[in-house]
């Protein structure tokens, strides 16, 4: 009871499974969220430290199981004192005219109304706990600050997640709630995989981009989790050195 208590969404796999077995390392008290229960329960498994790794089914888009994840951390576990905000879908690559709507009400639903909810019930329980106070991290994208061609929902979503971080981070003062954002390029992960076989470049171009490995992003989001609560990295960019992003276009 003694730990701090960190969520992971997106947490069975990718930048949110390499970020949580890093806490537990650091001897946090990890909740893995995710829909896929196999996968929270393999990255459970995988889990190695004196912390501990426990797994819960949450599907971010749904308000009544936000609530229920948090409400069931607050009964089991008393307190949150780390969120981070990582579930997220990207889309095909299309000119808007060619992207359904239904498909831009998911993206957005995904990445930004279940990064709402997930703030929202975890700032809740920050305020009410004692001792008062946490942090949120919200997986942002270097496309919060330049898109890739044929992105308009996914790109927009993260230009409104740091909206969203510039809020929190105001609105969680009175309360010692601290708001960053760790804003990622091309972590080596199956999301990102097409990037070693070719995507599509400002130019019209195809090409093959340089990945990091995902544990460089781990590292980075317990650096930021560690920080005591009268600090806080606002942003932070951690990318894949050569891949085309400063000059991109």
């Amino acid at each position: 009871m003694n730990a701090k208590v960190a969520v992971i969404t997106g947490g069975g796999s990718g930048i949110g499974k390499a970020a949580g077995l890093a806490l537990v390392a650091e001897g946090w008290t990890t909740i893995f969220c995710g829909r896929r229960r196999d996968r929270l329960e393999k990255a459970v498994s995988d889990a190695q430290g004196p912390g501990r790794a426990l797994a819960i089914v949450c599907d971010v888009t749904d308000e009544a199981q936000v609530d229920e994840l948090f409400g069931q951390v607050e009964r089991d576990l008393g307190r949150v004192d780390l969120l981070f905000n990582n579930a997220g879908m990207g889309a095909r690559g299309a000119t808007i005219d060619e992207m359904p709507v239904a498909l831009w009400r998911q993206v957005v639903d995904v990445n930004l109304t279940g990064s709402f909810l997930c703030a929202r019930a975890a700032f809740a329980l920050m305020r009410r706990q004692s001792p008062q106070g946490g942090r949120i991290i919200n997986n942002g994208s270097i496309s919060a600050y330049a898109p890739r061609p044929g992105s308009a929902a996914y790109t927009a979503t993260k230009h409104a997640i740091t909206g969203l971080t510039k809020t929190l981070a105001l609105d969680g003062r009175p309360f010692d709630i601290a708001c960053g954002q760790i804003d990622i390029g091309n972590a080596a992960t199956e999301l990102a995989s097409a990037m070693a076989d070719g995507v599509p470049q400002a130019n019209g171009t195809i090409m093959a981009e340089p990945l990091m490995d995902v544990q460089r992003v781990a590292d980075a989001v317990r650096y930021m989790a560690g920080l005591p609560l009268d600090a806080n990295v606002l942003f932070l960019t951690v990318m894949a050195t050569k891949m085309p992003f400063v000059g991109r276009g």
